[in-house]
């Protein structure tokens, strides 16, 4: 099989195509042949030496993959050779093959398609988790997404929507903010050109958002920190502008609210089964037609590295998905 892999830390061009072994599974896994791969801000970083995790060299980036069941490791129960399944891997994802523990199937659903099924797993997973569990979102509340048309922020407005918020969505051009009004916004606020904070505190008559969707970091916290509303909760998603901010604790006192950590690939391990229920009810907001996945870049396995520098240069719109086969 081919894989994409990465031998010294660098940017996507450093990454090598080869030819390495077919996989075989052990007790209690399966290899999966790769149809599709979603690419996240981690496969960014975690060739550069940035990601919180650091895989043994040789490794492939990709850390969610659809495909197709084609081995079974020994008392491997509940799963077919054949069967279309999605899965997260962590990395390994932008090969033809991975192998993993059974147990981190999900079948994918009836009339999705590999490519949506490859992105569909760590946005969606994240943002229910973060709305539901973590910032405990209510109907009526402010809800303030930064990335907005993103990968992660397009799911936080529409998901926001689906639970009743009167969504804020902010972006860096005027291109992607209407991506985010067709996903269902309420407001746009373009932070390359008005102050966030000023902004969102003008929308929302001075008292700032209920709860704000942070996947970009950088100076941006600090704005989101001004304007966050009393008892406020402060989702940190992830730092897609390279700058990991501090927090000035006195203003977490003086506004009474909270800065909440949003670790979902900890979470799916820790509470494995509030994270099958997760997935059970956006599978079915998904077969409703409530929730529509944008995956704006396709790219062929070839044109693996591409997709990365896509995605790290800020010109995806939604999903980047690289289809395998």
């Amino acid at each position: 099989m081919r894989a994409w892999l990465c031998k010294e830390y660098g940017p996507p061009e450093k990454l090598v195509l080869e030819e390495v072994p077919n996989l075989e599974p052990g007790p209690g896994q399966v290899v999966v042949n790769v149809k599709a791969v979603g690419i996240n801000f981690p496969d960014v970083l975690i060739i550069q030496g940035l990601y919180q995790f650091k895989p043994d060299f040789p490794f492939a980036p990709g850390g969610e993959i659809s495909g197709e069941v084609a081995a079974l490791g020994e008392g491997v129960d509940g799963v077919q050779v054949g069967q279309r399944v999605m899965a997260l891997v962590g990395n390994g994802g932008l090969a033809e093959q991975v192998v993993l523990d059974a147990g981190a199937l999900m079948p994918v659903p009836d009339g999705v398609s590999d490519t949506v099924a490859a992105g569909f797993s760590m946005t969606y997973g994240t943002t229910y988790h973060a709305l539901v569990q973590r910032a405990e979102l209510r109907s009526g509340e402010n809800l303030l997404v930064l990335g907005a048309a993103g990968g992660v922020g397009i799911t936080a407005v529409e998901l926001g929507k689906l639970l009743g918020a009167r969504v804020i969505a902010a972006a860096s051009s005027a291109e992607k903010l209407e991506v985010a009004r067709r996903a269902g916004a309420d407001e746009v606020v373009n932070y390359s050109e008005e102050s966030l904070k000023d902004r969102v505190k003008e929308l929302t008559g001075g008292n700032g958002a209920d709860v704000i969707y942070d996947p970009v970091g950088g100076d941006l916290f600090s704005q989101c920190m001004s304007c966050i509303n009393w008892k406020g909760r402060l989702l940190v998603i992830g730092f897609a502008s390279g700058d990991i901010p501090s927090l000035a604790i006195n203003r977490v006192l003086l506004k009474g609210c909270q800065v909440v950590g949003v670790f979902w690939g900890a979470f799916t391990g820790r509470e494995p089964d509030r994270n099958r229920q997760n997935f059970a009810e956006l599978f079915e907001l998904l077969k409703a037609g409530k929730i529509d996945p944008l995956i704006s870049e396709t790219f062929p396995f070839e044109r693996g590295p591409e997709a990365i520098s896509h995605l790290g240069a800020r010109k995806a719109v939604g999903k980047v998905v690289v289809e395998v086969a």
